[in-house]
């Protein structure tokens, strides 16, 4: 990407894969490949001739020409997304509370608030070393409890300390790191923005985010440390073994499915189904609709 019309344009062509038109402040924030102020992407918005006739500008949204109808799915979704986050930061606060936990953080369609209907509450844990997959059955006990109250968890990534550093560089993970919403643990989310600096690369305006969430119970304090040593014992590291490769048998029946999915002792990546391959081609296809504009 060398002009910023070429970064505009790229940043709402990948918007629009998910249905999202943005504001000015959105296509600041994740301008694809180029760095600029506010006020260049607002001057070259104003000005330019080849966005004026491949962009639609409805009220302060900008999306693809012809596809305004998501302005409205836009004021829907937004308004599902309210009434989804009270729940989503008191579930990420209680599992931010359980032994091991080191950050939660919301991703997914809510992180940007374009949650539909039927969306899942989406989160990235990050745990200690070594106790991973214990961590995740108690999350994932948690989650069918909140179930039954018809919430629906979805804790399909977790990492442990030593796996801060990703290694699918590319623009889909880019935006789930620059757009997920840490809910505890601000200090590991800072370290992992830290050590995968690379997304600047992608995103060279989106910095980190931060929220101010609910502090743990001052108990947890002196509490938690406890809960974790009697859980440092030796029969719970048998344990965090036999439940590993228990799981990682079950999800390896599914892996021929997805080459993004990633079990092992510091990462369950439950990500089934190509879903970043499928955005990626889908924002290729919208990108060469202008490459002999560009060229």
């Amino acid at each position: 990407m060398q002009s910023i019309e070429q970064a505009i344009f790229a940043t709402v062509a990948y918007a629009d894969i998910f249905q999202y038109p943005l504001t000015v402040s959105d296509i600041h924030r994740y301008l694809t490949g180029t760095k600029a102020s506010v006020n260049e992407v607002q001057s070259a918005l104003a000005t330019s001739e080849l966005l004026d006739e491949r962009l639609s500008h409805v009220s302060e949204y900008y999306t693809l020409a012809g596809h305004e109808e998501n302005l409205g799915l836009r004021r829907q979704r937004g308004a599902i997304s309210a009434q989804l986050w009270p729940r989503a930061v008191r579930y990420g606060s209680w599992i931010g509370d359980l032994p091991y936990v080191r950050m939660v953080a919301v991703t997914g369609s809510l992180a940007v608030d374009n949650a539909s209907e039927s969306a899942d509450l989406d989160y990235l844990i990050v745990t200690r070393p070594g106790r991973l997959w214990l961590t995740r059955a108690m999350v994932i006990l948690m989650a069918r409890m909140a179930s039954r109250r018809g919430d629906l968890i979805c804790p399909n990534y977790f990492l442990s300390e030593r796996a801060l550093v990703l290694s699918d560089r590319n623009l889909f993970t880019a935006h789930e790191l620059a757009q997920m919403v840490p809910i505890t643990g601000l200090p590991v989310y800072q370290r992992m923005r830290k050590l995968n600096n690379w997304v600047s690369d992608y995103l060279p305006n989106a910095g980190v985010s931060f929220w101010a969430s609910t502090p743990p119970p001052p108990y947890l304090q002196f509490l938690r440390p406890a809960i974790e040593n009697a859980l440092s014992l030796t029969p719970f590291d048998w344990l965090e073994r036999w439940e590993k490769e228990r799981k990682v048998k079950k999800f390896g029946l599914r892996l021929s499915e997805s080459f993004e999915a990633c079990f092992n002792a510091d990462q369950c990546k439950g990500h089934f189904g190509n879903h970043s391959l499928r955005v990626q081609t889908a924002f290729n296809e919208r990108m060469r609709a202008l490459e002999e504009v560009f060229a």
